[in-house]
C-alpha cells in the first residue's frame, strides 16, 4: 500500500470511530467518480453492480449454475481500478471471501489490501439453498482468520462481518449472536442486510458489541438518514440499489426503443459537457 492509499486508509478507519456516515456503492470507476463528486467521504463496491456491469448474476443461490458467479480475480481487478481513479477512501464488497475455508478468506484480504482498497466485508451467505449459512463456528473462523491477514499486513483496514441470517428467514436473536460473534471474532464493524425498520434496527444497536452498518435502498423505506444517526447506526449503504435504478432506465430505454420507435428516454440525459467536465481530471 502506498503513502496516498495509506492515508486514505486512515480516514476510513476514523469514519468508525463516532457518529453516522453514508457511504454509498459504485460498480466502475465513472459510477465512483461521479459519487466522489458529490461529496462523500468515502465510496463502497457493490458486487451486484459489478456483476450486472459484465453482464453476469450476482452472488446468489448458485448452487445449480455456479459458473455464473464473478470469480475473485475478476471481482479485485475491477476494485483495483477503482481505487486508483479516486482519492477517497474505497471499501471492497468481498462477497463471502471466494471460498468456504479461513484460509481462502484470509488470501482474499491480503488481496484487498493490495489494491488499496481501504476496507471489506466477509459476509456468510453460502448460496446453496439448503444450508445458506455457513455453520456459526466456521463463519467465526473465517472473519478470525481474515483479521489476522489484516494484521499481518500491517495496514489501516476496516472490516466487516457480514451476516444474511435476515434475509435467509433467520430470527432477530441468531442475526445478534453471529453478529457478535464476528465482532468478537475480529470484525471491526457488524453489517446486517435486511434490517430495515426502526424497531429492528434500534435492538442491533443495543445488542451488539459493536458499530453498525445497515443498508438502505433494498425496498425503499422510509428511514432517512437522521433517522438513523438518530437510532445509533454507524455507516449507511445502499448495495446495488443505485445500478439497479441505473438499469431500470437502461432498460426503460431499450422498452420505448424496440416497442414505440420514441426518443423520449433522451429528454432526461445529462449533457456531455456535463459529463466531460465532471471526468477531467485536474491538473
Amino acid at each position: 500500500m502506498n503513502s496516498d492509499s495509506r492515508e486514505r486508509a486512515e480516514r476510513f478507519v476514523q469514519l468508525h470511530q463516532q457518529g453516522c456516515f453514508l457511504l454509498p456503492n459504485a460498480w466502475d470507476v465513472g459510477s465512483a467518480r461521479i459519487l466522489e463528486a458529490a461529496g462523500f467521504p468515502a465510496v463502497a463496491t457493490t458486487s451486484a453492480g459489478v456483476a450486472f456491469s459484465l453482464g453476469r448474476p450476482d452472488h446468489d443461490f448458485f448452487a445449480e449454475q455456479p459458473e455464473g458467479r464473478i470469480d475473485r480475480e475478476t471481482m479485485l481487478r475491477r476494485i483495483r481500478e477503482i481505487a486508483d481513479e479516486i482519492t477517497v477512501p474505497l471499501s471492497a464488497d468481498l462477497e463471502d471471501g471466494y471460498g468456504e475455508s479461513p484460509e481462502t478468506v484470509a488470501t482474499t484480504i491480503s488481496m484487498a489490501l493490495a489494491t488499496g482498497a481501504a476496507g471489506g466485508n466477509i459476509e456468510d451467505f453460502t448460496g446453496d439453498r439448503k444450508a445458506p449459512l455457513y455453520d456459526p463456528a466456521l463463519a467465526a473462523d473465517r472473519i478470525r482468520a481474515a483479521r489476522a491477514a489484516v494484521d499481518a499486513g500491517g495496514e489501516p483496514f476496516v472490516l466487516v462481518g457480514r451476516t444474511d441470517v435476515l434475509l435467509v428467514g433467520g430470527t432477530l436473536d441468531e442475526c445478534i449472536r453471529r453478529a457478535d460473534a464476528y465482532l468478537a471474532a475480529g470484525a471491526d464493524c457488524a453489517f446486517v442486510p435486511g434490517a430495515a425498520d426502526a424497531e429492528t434496527i434500534g435492538t442491533l444497536v443495543r445488542e451488539l458489541d459493536g458499530p453498525l452498518n445497515v443498508v438502505m435502498g433494498l425496498t425503499g423505506g422510509t428511514l432517512s438518514l437522521d433517522d438513523l444517526r438518530e437510532l445509533g447506526v454507524r455507516r449507511v449503504t445502499v448495495g446495488g440499489s443505485i445500478a439497479r435504478a441505473m438499469y431500470h432506465h437502461l432498460l426503460s430505454a431499450a422498452r420505448e426503443l424496440a416497442d414505440r420507435g420514441t426518443f423520449s428516454y433522451a429528454d432526461d440525459q445529462i449533457p456531455q459537457s456535463d459529463l466531460n467536465d465532471l471526468f477531467q481530471r485536474s491538473t
